[in-house]
């Protein structure tokens, strides 16, 4: 019975929490948001009558008889209309009822009203007819700029085909243009030339092999393959703003039986600032593919969606998904496969997107180098579960990407050539393939003279990774222990023990030389016990952070090994992203995303920077927390960071926080064991003292270190100042010791004083405290932490928002006493609505063992 009502009261608290967060937190934007594009040109070709028009999935296309948009070489220009006016069992649309022929280079102009992205949407359909048999066309179609199909032909004439483009246009007019090949002919039946969004196709992306950014997607052109509406019905283009078709995905399904369907009300999705519902409509969030529910102790197998592709090209994959599943945060884990690759590692929806049943989307671009004719999807649990074990997938875009010579279709560009260095690069990808191969037999040789020690012998000083699994090279020392040793012995730089484990890019010395101008003293933009970092700008001026580590630091290849593992399988938002590293002339050198503003602690003390408002400093303890969280629930198996601390929480330009420096982590203990026993290290003033006295590491010691954190963002000073009397020098006991007498807000940084609400600095500081319990078990989990946090968030906006309502409300009052009275609009609903604001509450939770989630009886928001 007691352990029913803890159940019933923990259920409350988190319906409480995210009724909190729905009433105060979200900014909704509306699923019917519109959209007018500048230009809208839908042609029907070939039409007999300058006035006729035809609609077509709710558009209406108009003869290109009625505007000047042809132009032909010889003006040779046949029309051939059906005898039906309307469409018919063999005319699938009324506009596939005329077509307009070619029998030489013709042309078709457009004004551009506006730079930017466009559809560019081609359809054909082989009418029958007396002159042309249209299925022995042979014909190539260009723009200014992109060749979009290549000797194209259309096989049969039963089913109608709409190839679909997205072009970045750049000029005032755009050509299309029909070139017959030789003793041919060119036909089209209609023409769509449609503004997009900006918004639609970012310019950053993420790339498959290797795992890191891709910059420059704007470039590129791009041609729709599937578009796939999961678990759902077809969507036709009225039921999408952006006149776009979606499938269903069950022809794509490998085995149907590992897969089920979901749907809910599209009512539910919830558009916040992070995606427009430009980018999908609510029909696609709102229903989902997930795995089955197969009568299995342990589920652990993938949905699996297979596609034909061109292997030539490369891809851009956009992967929808929206959490239509979970009943609370924090369930739902699951990785994403693309081609057999990771391509998304514990994917955690309701972190990302800060709640349930919100949309979010992840642009992936695969290298050809990857493909094989067929490009695989797949969905499936994490191997070691904390949630629910599933995995969902609610829409999927393939898009191919133009080539180097701005083709889509073939080798050829649009002047006729193709790149001097293609054969070249044909070269590349066959050395890169069979150095994987070499690398893959080695690995493989030296697992298999392993073979026989099991996991449970592995050396556990080496922070869980087994060293067997890395492939021996010739002209490399066995890996020591030893943090003195260097990572090998070849002074040629050939030598890369982790080339073939697939941990990322490997850079040359010399690239990295060049990349931060030899390692100028004047790039530092950080000093740790590893080496220093600096700033520096590889491939097309994309800046990266350069970790070099000191050949004298205590820190070396045990440091180095386990932040490239680490790093190399946890992708999240809230996680610095590794994007290679360098072995060479005994070097060892780790490359890192640049995060532009640097350690939280410089915004804190010591720097002279602008001092951060408390919300920022709430919103930068989240994503840290967010990234705790992930770490220690969220990855295959748990990992504790062990060096938590606030030069190790990076900040980027929007400043989103990020952990960093993994050199000291360790895997989280299994099932069966409640710690990991291993030498205390750490940094003094964050350092737990359950772990010091006893030497046994939970994760409990990443939420002492943080909470640590938490008090030198409230108060703006180190965690050990020596310089300060005895009883001052540990921030964490002096802190506390003010705590307890009520009178915390006497030790906050000045820059906080009449800012902070009151009841948000108690909610903080009683996250704090728990954090920084003496015994481990008395601590909050990282979950629970983040909770209290985003409450604390909670509490201060609303207090602002009352503050506000306040001044609206007394400046009604000073209007009326002078003049007229005037209404004065204070609610969320129509400016017109003479009504009082939603009053919002603060709901009392009952405590339990002394780690609920809301601390005592919260008296209500709006200053009663």
């Amino acid at each position: 019975m007691k352990k029913e009502t803890h159940l019933l009261q923990v259920i409350l608290r988190i319906f409480l929490f995210f009724l909190s967060i729905n009433s105060i937190n979200i900014v909704v934007i509306s699923d019917s948001i519109p959209y007018t594009p500048k230009d809208n040109y839908l042609i029907d070709c070939g039409s007999s009558s300058p006035a006729a028009s035809n609609i077509h999935d709710g558009k209406t296309f108009i003869s290109d008889q009625q505007s000047p948009y042809l132009f032909t070489k010889k003006e040779i220009q046949i029309s051939v209309p059906t005898a039906t006016t309307n469409a018919t069992a063999d005319v699938p649309s009324p506009i596939y009822l005329t077509a307009r022929i070619f029998v030489e280079e013709s042309t078709y102009i457009f004004q551009m009203t506006r730079p930017g992205w466009h559809w560019i949407r081609l359809h054909f359909f082989p009418i029958n007819n007396t002159d042309f048999n249209l299925t022995h066309s042979v014909f190539s179609v260009e723009t200014n700029e992109v060749v979009l199909l290549h000797s194209f032909f259309i096989s049969n004439n039963t089913k109608s085909i709409m190839k679909e483009y997205l072009l970045n246009i750049s000029t005032e007019e755009l050509s299309i243009k029909f070139f017959p090949m030789r003793e041919s002919f060119a036909f089209i039946n209609a023409i769509e030339v449609v503004s997009a969004p900006d918004s639609l196709i970012s310019d950053v992306g993420s790339s498959l092999v290797p795992i890191s950014y891709f910059s420059g997607l704007s470039s590129y052109s791009f041609q729709t393959m599937y578009r796939l509406n999961m678990g759902g019905a077809k969507i036709t283009p009225a039921n999408d703003t952006l006149g776009r078709f979606w499938d269903s995905d069950l022809p794509f399904l490998r085995t149907r039986a590992l897969a089920k369907l979901i749907s809910v009300s599209s009512s539910i999705i919830t558009y916040t600032e992070g995606i427009s519902p430009l980018i999908a409509p609510s029909l696609v969030y709102s229903t989902a593919t997930q795995m089955a529910d197969i009568r299995l102790r342990n589920p652990n197998f993938n949905v699996t969606w297979n596609f034909q592709i061109d292997p030539a090209f490369n891809y851009l994959i956009r992967l929808h998904f929206c959490d239509i599943v979970s009943k609370s945060l924090n369930e739902l884990y699951f990785n994403v496969y693309i081609n057999g690759k990771m391509a998304i590692s514990a994917l955690d929806l309701s972190s990302i997107a800060s709640g349930l049943d919100i949309p979010y989307y992840k642009d992936i671009v695969v290298n050809s180098s990857s493909l094989f004719e067929k490009l695989k999807i797949q969905i499936g649990p994490l191997k070691q579960n904390t949630g629910l074990v599933n995995a969902i997938l609610n829409g999927l875009e393939i898009l191919k990407m133009s080539n180097s010579v701005g083709s889509l279709d073939g080798e050829f560009g649009v002047d006729g050539s193709t790149k001097p260095s293609s054969m070249v690069n044909h070269g590349t990808v066959t050395a890169f393939g069979f150095a994987t191969m070499f690398g893959a037999f080695v690995g493989l040789g030296a697992m298999v003279i392993k073979w026989h020690k099991r996991p449970q012998n592995w050396d556990s000083t080496n922070n869980g990774f087994p060293s067997w699994l890395l492939p021996l090279q010739p002209g490399h020392s066995t890996i020591m222990n030893n943090s003195k040793t260097c990572i090998g012995s070849n002074k040629g730089g050939n030598g890369n023990i982790y080339s073939s484990s697939g941990l990322g890019r490997r850079f040359s010395f010399s690239e990295l030389q060049e990349a931060t101008k030899n390692f100028n003293q004047k790039a530092v933009i950080g000093v740790g016990g590893f080496g220093n970092v600096y700033l520096g700008f590889v491939d097309n001026g994309t800046k990266v952070a350069v970790k070099r580590g000191n050949q004298q630091s205590e820190q070396g290849i045990n440091e180095f090994q386990t932040e490239i593992q680490m790093l190399s399988k946890l992708r999240h938002r809230h996680l610095v992203s590794l994007m290679g590293y360098c072995d060479e002339k005994s070097e060892m050198i780790l490359v890192y995303e640049y995060m532009s503003n640097g350690p939280l602690r410089d915004h804190l003390y010591g720097m002279n920077l602008p001092p951060l408002s408390w919300k920022q400093r709430l919103e930068i303890c989240i994503g840290a927390a967010r990234g705790l969280h992930y770490l220690h629930t969220g990855a295959a198996q748990g990992i504790i960071h062990r060096d938590v601390k606030s030069t190790n929480i990076l900040l980027d330009e929007n400043l989103i926080a990020k952990m960093s420096d993994f050199g000291l982590s360790k895997t989280a203990p299994t099932m069966e064991q409640t710690h990991v026993s291993t030498a205390v290290k750490g940094s003094f003033g964050y350092l737990d003292p359950e772990y010091f006295r006893r030497q046994q590491l939970t994760d409990k010691s990443d939420v002492y270190s943080f909470g640590v954190v938490l008090l030198e963002v409230l108060c703006a000073r180190p965690a050990i100042d020596p310089a300060l009397p005895r009883e001052q020098v540990n921030l964490a006991e002096w802190a506390m010791q003010w705590k307890r007498k009520g009178l915390l807000e006497k030790i906050i940084d000045t820059h906080l004083v009449g800012v902070i609400n009151p009841e948000s600095l108690k909610q903080f500081a009683d996250a704090a405290e728990k954090c920084l319990a003496e015994y481990g078990t008395d601590r909050l989990p990282m979950g629970e932490v983040l909770w209290n946090l985003e409450f604390a968030l909670q509490l201060q906006e609303a207090s602002l928002q009352g503050k506000k309502e306040e001044e609206n409300r007394a400046a009604a009052v000073a209007v009326a006493g002078t003049g007229p009275a005037v209404v004065v609009p204070t609610g969320y609903g129509n400016a017109n609505e003479d009504s009082e604001p939603a009053q919002v509450h603060a709901i009392a939770i009952e405590e339990h063992s002394g780690t609920a989630m809301f601390a005592r009886q919260l008296r209500e928001i709006n200053g009663r």
